[in-house]
């Protein structure tokens, strides 16, 4: 493995996560999705990973329209940026302790037609695609992305030409994405996205990021990254295992201790790690053609 020197920054601009009453401006409606992107891209990001809200409640929403108006405002502003779409919206499963058999209340299980619509419209530059089921929380919340689901969203982005991303949660997930890469459904140099310190995935250390690089093929374009406390730490390992790096509120809400962050101050923190380890920052155009972009 060796250190990366030409790096990729991607943000992840909110998520969908329980996050807005911890923070005082998570980005919320398609405007301030799309200006956080925006100020992002200006900062140094090359790739811009794009979820909605609801903007009455806050909650992740998989509403085709807000997609469709966050993606224009982005597009529209004249931004040389890659638009890096969710497509994990809908695999929600809430176990019920005494009713197991019963979807619980929150559950929202749709088809992988359903979960790609708003790709299928817009047609970004990348969508993901989350290479497996996972426990992720600490009680009864199952993520839930089966093989037969995860073949038939790649077969369809190699049809439409959207570039996967595969986003990776532990080692098997990275197993089945290595499994999808030989079967042919993911054409081009195969896009990887290293996700750690998630419950219940793996951990954010660096022992944990070795030992998935290491299962990595050989010409795979790979970026890293840590939830939380760990977001920096991370992006400096992934570029030293010659990745790499994702930041952004989805993921890490400060920049300090008890000091909220904004998409762009996280950026400004990786490029200037990046540059204090010896590299630089690749623009949206290198992003392209590392990745096989046209």
């Amino acid at each position: 493995m060796t250190m990366n020197t030409d790096v990729v920054v991607t943000c992840a601009v909110t998520g969908a996560g329980d996050t807005v009453d911890k923070h005082p401006a998570i980005p919320v409606t398609p405007e301030q999705i799309a200006n956080s992107a925006i100020e992002a891209a200006d900062a140094g990001a090359a790739i811009v990973h794009l979820h909605v809200r609801d903007p009455e409640t806050g909650k992740g929403s998989r509403d085709i329209n807000l997609f469709k108006e966050t993606v224009e405002l982005v597009r529209n502003s004249g931004r040389n940026v890659l638009i890096n779409l969710t497509a994990g919206m809908g695999g929600d499963l809430v176990v019920d302790d005494e009713n197991p058999e019963v979807p619980a209340e929150g559950t929202d299980l749709i088809s992988a037609e359903e979960r790609m619509a708003h790709v299928e419209l817009l047609r970004p530059d990348i969508a993901t695609l989350d290479c497996g089921t996972i426990n992720f929380d600490n009680a009864n919340y199952v993520y839930i992305q089966t093989p037969n689901m995860l073949r038939a969203m790649a077969a369809r982005y190699a049809e439409i030409g959207v570039k996967p991303e595969m986003e990776v949660f532990d080692l098997g997930h990275l197993r089945f994405a290595n499994q999808m890469v030989s079967e042919g459904l993911i054409k081009g140099r195969p896009m990887y996205q290293v996700c750690l310190g998630i419950p219940w995935g793996a951990g954010a250390d660096s022992a944990t990021m070795t030992a998935m690089v290491g299962q990595l093929p050989r010409d795979a374009f790979w970026s890293g990254f840590g939830i939380s406390r760990t977001q920096m730490p991370m992006a400096a390992q992934a570029m030293l295992l010659g990745g790499n790096v994702r930041v952004g509120l989805e993921d890490n809400l400060y920049l300090e201790k008890g000091v909220p962050a904004s998409n762009a101050q996280l950026v400004e923190k990786a490029v200037r790690i990046i540059r204090d380890l010896g590299g630089q920052i690749c623009d949206a155009d290198q992003a392209r053609e590392r990745l096989g972009i046209a």
